[in-house]
């Protein structure tokens, strides 16, 4: 058996907020993966696991004991236009869970059918999106990125109609909020002041409880989002993420990263890479995320404003002066994560400027040569004071030689001016540069070897493998290298 803890908050803001909704009765679900770690850091219990009783309970076949499954509500802003309703249109909110840390949790099925948001589409995930989800939100959570998590993987031995029929599936995902900036927006372009406080008082009380007894709480969580979001961000830029749909109703309130449909890591580096198929103009382009992450911030102060104060003009000021330190906020954990990664840990505000300099030099080598982004800076991590033949590693990754071997010298000239010895140093760079990323090409065999062959296997392996990204795994290298040419993926696509 499996108990949920549930106490389903949510669901008491009102019928305003969602549609209730059952999920779709799958044929024969078959279990493909169960984060039991996460199970137990969320407190469900698990008696006599069933594989087969979990896969009925994670398509949907199933509803648990005091589950209220539901579809939320929300608005969007879309590459740039505004859509007044969007909602969940293939995601099903089973309810929420106290996790023994005291947060509270949503638990979301994907792909589990239609919903009264579901504007025509059929409200089903193809297996493959819902094999990149586990993937990659779980190798997020092991490289110390804010995301949703992912519970339980199925297959719902039924088809469903794309581009051809593919294996249908569902995710069982876990955030600790769904609620987006979209879903602000949902209400505030209907004019309801009301349920814009009532949802942001939800939010608080959720997330943000150390405000409760703020003098102005709504600006305070507009100014801790502003603080997630910034980090957030940088984190993504500091492991060449690119999360591809920055829509507004991709954009969590908990400051997590949610979403993950034609999202991917780079391999070789362009300062405006773009992989998802829809983004034709590059609005959501890798050097993009940084401003777009405050575009999205504003349209929430936007629809805070009532909020804020009652006079307009006074609300329109705190929530322009808030927003105004995001950017300097982004640069600080920018300039923190990659002087990590670049092994600078000794360094004060004074030299900010020339150690950026220096950082912004070695992405524009790395640019103009499209060298290896991960590897790159995992090969920079093992090199020594002195050079010596440990260099040609990372040197052999760059077409312009003169260039990258000019830039090591500036950077041993700087780290040479801590008190820290190679082996100090190399431990912690080798801390925040990952050994392995869940490569596309990597992601795109997992997902052909399950839709085509009903294989399993490189799933298992590569999920594996990410469960210590910083560890160099014996007989693990394959994972490691960047796709061969005829292996590259240039375009990732929504699962819709």
């Amino acid at each position: 058996m499996i108990y949920f803890p549930f106490e389903n908050q949510y669901v008491h803001l009102g019928d305003d907020f969602y549609h209730k909704t059952r999920p779709a009765i799958v044929s024969n679900p078959t279990l493909i993966q169960f984060n039991h770690e996460l199970a137990d850091e969320l407190g469900i219990r698990l008696s006599d696991f069933n594989p087969q009783q979990a896969a009925e309970i994670f398509s949907g076949k199933i509803i648990p004991a005091d589950a209220e499954p539901l579809a939320m509500a929300y608005a969007g802003h879309q590459f740039g236009h505004f859509n007044p309703q969007l909602g969940d249109g293939r995601a099903i909110l089973l309810g929420e869970i106290r996790a023994k840390n005291g947060q509270l949790y949503g638990l979301q099925l994907k792909g589990s059918g239609q919903t009264a948001y579901s504007r025509n589409g059929d409200g089903r995930a193809a297996l493959g999106p819902v094999l990149r989800e586990y993937l990659l939100s779980e190798a997020m959570a092991k490289l110390s990125v804010p995301t949703t998590r992912a519970l339980a993987a199925v297959t719902t031995g039924e088809p469903v109609a794309r581009e051809r029929l593919l294996p249908g599936g569902v995710i069982t995902r876990v955030a600790a909020s769904f609620i987006r900036v979209g879903s602000f927006q949902y209400f505030a372009a209907r004019g309801d002041e009301a349920a814009i406080k009532k949802l942001a008082d939800y939010v608080i009380a959720n997330n943000y409880p150390q405000l409760a007894d703020s003098a102005n709480p709504y600006a305070d969580f507009l100014q801790q989002l502003v603080l997630k979001q910034a980090d957030l961000i940088a984190r993504w830029m500091c492991l060449g993420f690119i999360h591809g749909v920055m829509n507004t109703d991709n954009m969590s309130v908990a400051g997590e990263t949610i979403d993950y449909g034609p999202c991917a890591f780079m391999d070789g580096y362009s300062h405006d890479q773009v992989f998802s198929s829809i983004d034709r103009d590059g609005r959501y382009a890798y050097n993009n995320q940084p401003s777009i992450g405050l575009w999205n911030l504003t349209r929430l102060a936007e629809c805070l404003i009532p909020l804020l104060d009652n006079d307009t003009d006074r609300a329109v000021s705190i929530a322009t002066d808030i927003l105004k330190t995001y950017g300097g906020h982004y640069e600080d954990h920018w300039l923190a994560g990659m002087r990590a990664k670049c092994g600078i840990f000794e360094a004060g505000d004074e030299q900010a400027g020339e150690d950026k300099q220096l950082l912004d030099e070695w992405l524009n080598i790395m640019d103009e040569s499209q060298a290896d982004f991960s590897l790159s800076f995992f090969y920079l991590s093992l090199l020594h004071l002195q050079a010596d033949e440990q260099d040609n590693a990372l040197i052999d990754l760059y077409e312009n030689k003169t260039a990258i071997q000019q830039w090591l010298a500036k950077w041993r000239k700087r780290i040479a001016m801590q008190k820290l010895d190679d082996g100090q140093r190399q431990k912690q760079m080798q801390a925040v540069n990952p050994v392995y990323i869940p490569r596309n090409h990597q992601i795109e065999a997992v997902i052909r070897a399950a839709e085509d062959h009903g294989d399993f296997t490189p799933f298992y392996q590569l999920y594996e493998v990410l469960q210590k990204p910083f560890e160099l795994q014996a007989g693990k290298a394959q994972y490691m290298q960047p796709p061969k040419p005829e292996e590259v993926v240039r375009q990732t696509f929504c699962g819709t």
